[in-house]
């Protein structure tokens, strides 16, 4: 049977109603700022559209539910709002990578027009891994604004997309129209008759037509959340410790899963073309698999992984065991074998700090030192428990940050090179404030003795939610450059991952070194 519905003001008809209104819009009309992050678990927000006005996310809505009903995507706000809404989140630094963003415009843009707009509540529907969430909401306040001038006169937004660059790993860019999903994502970009290819669960690919056909092929079930509690993997050291840490499987929790595609004979445009999800894409295997697939095929082919995909096989942070003496200045760590995972503690534990470290083998999924920091930013927690103390902490060629945490929030200080953007640094400051706090506080992953991961969906993971967050502080302290006036130092100073590290040893001091992570207790 056909279906009938009103697409941003143009009149649409499917031919196929067992389709969902995701795979309509994204798939069938071609309206790319429709991201799928978790489809078709309905958890993550990033397809969400406005149904008669009203949020709704499109992967869990099958199209003839909406039959005669009209539908807004970013493309048929009014181009005025539209850019309001764009130029508030640049301005406020409300969006990175940009991926979760234009679902996020449209449930605001709803929000605002209700008699008591609460930002905080609406955004318990989505996932933003970046922000922090707090720019977020800096940006609803300035696109609601009476009378307010959102855009930026005379910001540098190259010099700003360098530095957003440097701070996230991998290339990135600033501008206005990345919070209405324009940020340049490989999947955006493939052709409309590319092949759609999914793993098919036996170290295979499915290949099809279509994103819904590929599925079917692959014989995808969409992932469930576990029974089986969280539990840390590796026992603490045989010793008497006055301090103990042992930490849990996390997942990377990256809201763009992995995707590449590829033309026969051709470079694959990969995973990393905007936003690497803090290094956890770097050996993702799709931009390999969409080169080959297309050479085999004879067509360009976009190889895709699903939610599922990225949390079962997506590399995590190695987990840790760890015993420590502060009295005796020594400790002992656990750590699942990992290439290079041990020089990376080390790193982290600094000069004057004796530490047995022994790798051990861990069912489990990939581990890998690629995710934001790891081991490093483990190692400065166990040096800051070892001392009893928190320090400032100074990322590997890049600045320096203290973190400290009170009735007031978290207050953050980070001294970075002289001239660097710092709507980008204070939102990358925010954000991985927010991925600390949740990294030590609520994140788990559920992974059975035999290794297998049983939590497979987004709201599983346990990032910390909007309305969790407690308020952030930057205070940018310019280095100037040593030498003659405008001599360069040598490259910018990266500050995020120092920010990262100083505030998981804040938290955990403040939890009074809970001797697991997540700790499970509340960030305020």
């Amino acid at each position: 049977m056909t279906v009938e519905l009103v697409v941003n003001g143009r009149p649409v008809a499917v031919d196929d109603e067992s389709l969902t209104l995701l795979d309509v819009l994204r798939g069938r009309l071609g309206l790319r700022t429709v991201k799928d992050g978790c489809a078709p678990q309905g958890q993550c927000g990033c397809c969400t559209v406005l149904v008669d006005g009203a949020p709704r996310v499109a992967c869990v809505t099958p199209v003839r539910r909406v039959r005669g009903r009209s539908i807004t995507t970013v493309e048929g706000l009014d181009p005025g709002e539209a850019a309001r809404w764009s130029e508030a989140f640049c301005a406020a630094g409300a969006s990175q990578c940009g991926f979760c963003s234009p679902g996020i415009v449209l449930r605001l843009h709803a929000e605002a027009a209700k008699p008591a707009p609460d930002p905080g509540q609406a955004l318990l529907a989505h996932l933003c891994r970046c922000t922090g969430w707090q720019p977020i909401i800096e940006a609803f306040e300035l696109a609601t604004a009476a009378e307010v001038v959102v855009a930026e006169p005379g910001r540098d937004l190259a010099a700003a997309s360098a530095r957003a660059t440097v701070e996230g790993h991998s290339p990135q860019r600033v501008a206005a129209d990345v919070a209405l999903g324009a940020g340049g994502f490989a999947d955006d970009s493939a052709p409309a008759d590319a092949l759609v290819a999914l793993p098919d669960g036996a170290g295979g690919w499915a290949v099809a037509d279509t994103v819904p056909a590929a599925r079917r092929a692959a014989g995808k079930i969409q992932g469930r959340r576990t029974t089986v509690a969280a539990a840390p993997p590796i026992a603490v050291p045989p010793g008497r410790w006055g301090r103990v840490l042992q930490t849990a499987w996390v997942d990377p929790a990256y809201v763009e899963t992995d995707a590449a595609w590829c033309a026969p004979g051709g470079e694959p445009v990969g995973p990393l073309t905007n936003g690497g999800a803090f290094g956890a894409k770097r050996s993702s295997p799709v931009a390999a698999a969409a080169r080959a697939l297309a050479d085999e095929h004879g067509r360009p082919v976009r190889a895709l992984w699903s939610r599922e995909d990225a949390v079962r096989a997506g590399v995590k942070r190695p987990p840790l065991a760890a015993g420590i003496d502060p009295d005796g200045g020594r400790m002992v760590v656990h750590v699942a074998r990992t290439a290079g995972v041990v020089e990376a503690l080390r790193a982290g534990l600094g000069d004057g700090v004796r530490a047995d470290i022994v790798e051990v083998d861990v069912p489990g999924p990939p581990t890998s030192c690629e995710p934001r920091a790891a081991g490093w930013a483990e190692g400065v927690c166990l040096r800051a428990a070892l001392l009893g103390r928190t320090e400032p902490v100074t990322q590997p060629d890049g600045g320096t940050a203290v973190v400290t945490i009170d009735e007031a929030g978290v207050h953050v200080r980070v001294a970075t090179d002289h001239g660097a953007d710092r709507t980008v640094v204070r939102s990358y400051c925010i954000g991985a404030v927010h991925m600390a706090l949740s990294w030590v506080s609520s994140e788990a992953l559920a992974v059975a003795a035999d290794g297998s991961v049983e939590d497979l969906t987004v709201r599983s993971l346990g990032v910390l939610r909007a309305i969790d967050m407690p308020p952030v502080h930057v205070t940018i302290e310019p280095i100037e450059p040593v030498g003659a006036p405008g001599q360069p130092m040598g490259g910018p100073l990266p500050v995020s991952d120092a920010v990262f590290a100083a505030t998981a040893a804040a938290i955990w001091q403040q939890h009074g070194w809970a001797p697991s992570w997540p700790t499970r207790r509340p960030v305020r």
